[in-house]
């Protein structure tokens, strides 16, 4: 038996939408994962001046979108923290939790691309695995050379994922709120819903 396999999909969910949960399935069926544990961030250190929803209506919609599936499983850990979250103090926690696992950081190519403004970033590179997505329809030689450039620096584990990936952004989704647009088959049904109950991002 080798190692327990642990993705953690970190972000806001301000909405969660069908791009993460495809990529989070991708990553899921292509390093063999047992699990996914999907993480809303508390107060993301990048997005501090932004308007956030509610951690409540983070943290239900989150739940809401990946209750189907059972290789993926919820935490708060970052929503009940007091102060910033950042990745490197999450991912030691969970290195400290999970004993003998090897865990797999799922983020898009951007973040990748502005990995260097992350706290404590070069020791983070060498604390656990990476999964990266590339854009899509995008040129991604870029991608696949800072991939390169980051593992040979600092010896890191960065691998990119392949598969379908969706051109969808939480910012688009709450502009289409905002205009009255059809958000239908861009997230969940049930997180669709939700966000009409409550009237998410109408102001």
């Amino acid at each position: 038996m080798g190692k327990a396999r642990i993705g953690l999909m970190g972000g806001t969910f301000d909405p969660i939408h069908n791009g993460h949960l495809l990529l989070a399935e991708n990553s899921r069926k292509a390093f063999n994962l047992d699990k996914i544990i999907f993480m809303p961030a508390g107060i993301p250190p990048h997005k501090k001046d932004k308007h956030l929803s509610s951690n409540t209506h983070r943290y239900n919609m989150t739940l809401l979108a990946i209750n189907s599936n059972r290789h993926f499983f919820l935490s708060d850990m970052e929503l009940k923290k007091e102060g910033i979250s950042f990745t490197i103090d999450t991912i030691k926690y969970l290195k400290s939790l999970y004993i003998d696992t090897e865990i797999y950081f799922i983020l898009g190519s951007d973040s990748l691309f502005q990995i260097d403004t992350w706290k404590d970033y070069q020791e983070l590179l060498t604390l656990c695995h990476f999964i990266v997505a590339p854009r899509p329809n995008f040129h991604n030689e870029k991608l696949e050379n800072t991939v390169n450039t980051l593992n040979s620096l600092y010896n890191s584990s960065i691998h990119i994922v392949e598969g379908p990936v969706l051109d969808i952004s939480s910012s688009e989704i709450r502009d289409r709120v905002r205009k009255g647009l059809s958000i239908s088959y861009l997230v969940p049904k049930p997180v669709e819903e939700y966000i009409y109950k409550h009237g998410l991002y109408k102001d």
